[in-house]
């Protein structure tokens, strides 16, 4: 028998997740399982609840009383129009429409896919919406115009969480940074496709769960506004391609770095290949990292102060991409060593006192990882410490 209502389920407050099985979805739901203490969520798969169909949102909705919405669902960036449209877009927005019908806060994860090159961008800009941007970028940009508009015009509670580039562990379906590692690791990068002085932000998966805890019960502040949730610090991708190579201990890529007009055009050779491969029958894409190589070429750093300047503070500030680099390449190395993904496996990391090439590019990442690993004091430490201060002082 189906629970009809929220009491048969918990006593806690009740939200809806959607896209739960993502890197971002599956951060949400393990901390409200995990750390929560007055709220549950539940996280239907795409089976319980289709989010092109309004009925099936509406149905679960009545079945549930849920008091608040997170939508972390998005098709893959290299989608058809059709199911980036039906998904990112109308899915979007038929949650936002029944938000706005039970009168509950709706948070939308977005991106900065939305957003031109540039340095310091702020929540008011965006691209320019047109016929020409690819699938993913357009139908995200209709969808917070368009909950803007709900929001303007008839009052929804809403409120927009553009994210940069994600990096943490649990990535199942490696994409972004996570790609890049896989790439690394598996020595299929032999040259730097990038040039110096190109940064980006990076956003912590797990720094999101808390705010957005923080924010659902703050909603006369945050209500109607969209935030950057990135690190203060944005990155340079060549230091972070030199720190991931030094500590895997691996000779590519090599210092070389790949002109633009060079990638370019190997972008080009590669489409075309794919279009004759899908003619003679055989599916085939491009990767879905080639749709963005502008990015590897152009800084796209996203200002913060929209953040800092309200009420909610980063209760972990130093953790950065490179804070977090050893313990992601432990898990994904054994991740993607167990499904037989690498080709070229690293069996032995570089340990921390060979690392000239971090040392020569990268010396203020390198300070801070041997300053994690070396100055940690355990607990079992503290209490030699003492023992020893006792003996000394008798």
């Amino acid at each position: 028998m189906k629970p009809s209502g929220k009491s048969a389920i918990t006593s806690k407050r009740l939200g809806v997740l959607i896209g739960g099985s993502g890197l971002i979805g599956g951060a949400l739901t393990h901390f409200y399982k995990k750390t929560s203490q007055d709220t549950e969520v539940l996280a239907p798969s795409s089976k319980k609840l289709s989010l092109r169909v309004l009925d099936d949102i509406k149905q679960y909705c009545r079945n549930y009383h849920p008091t608040f919405i997170i939508n972390a669902a998005l098709a893959p960036i290299d989608s058809s129009p059709q199911m980036a449209f039906e998904t990112n877009y109308l899915g979007s927005i038929n949650l936002a429409k029944v938000a706005l019908k039970l009168d509950i806060p709706y948070i939308h994860i977005s991106t900065a896919a939305t957003l031109p090159p540039g340095e310091n961008l702020t929540e008011e800009d965006h691209l320019p919406l047109t016929g020409d941007l690819a699938n993913y970028p357009k139908s995200k940009l209709m969808t917070e115009l368009t909950l803007k508009h709900l929001g303007d015009t008839q009052g929804l509670d809403y409120t927009i969480i553009r994210l940069a580039l994600v990096y943490g562990k649990h990535d199942h379906k490696i994409q972004g940074v996570h790609r890049l590692l896989f790439s690394i690791a598996n020595q299929s990068l032999p040259l730097m496709p990038t040039k110096t002085g190109v940064v980006h932000s990076y956003t912590n998966n797990k720094k999101l769960p808390p705010f957005i805890h923080y924010i659902i019960d703050r909603r006369e502040e945050f209500s109607g506004q969209t935030y950057h949730f990135v690190d203060p610090e944005p990155v340079e991708l060549a230091q972070l391609i030199f720190s991931i190579k030094s500590q895997l201990g691996i000779k590519t890529p090599k210092n070389i770095f790949v002109p633009y007009v060079l990638a370019r055009m190997g972008k080009a050779w590669i489409r075309w290949i794919v279009k004759m491969m899908t003619r003679t029958g055989i599916e085939a894409r491009i990767p879905a990292e080639l749709m963005f190589i502008e990015n590897f070429y152009k800084s796209q750093t996203l200002s913060s102060k929209n953040l800092k300047d309200s009420s909610y503070k980063n209760p972990d500030p130093g953790v950065t991409v490179f804070t977090e680099l050893p313990a992601m390449i432990e898990y994904y190395l054994t991740r993607w060593k167990n499904l037989n993904l690498l080709s070229n496996p690293c069996d032995e990391q570089k340990s921390h006192q060979n690392r000239t090439s971090e040392f020569q590019h990268s010396p203020t990442t390198l300070l801070d990882y041997l300053h994690n690993i070396n100055f940690t004091i355990s607990k079992d430490d503290k209490n030699l410490n003492r023992r020893s201060s006792s003996i000394i002082d008798s």
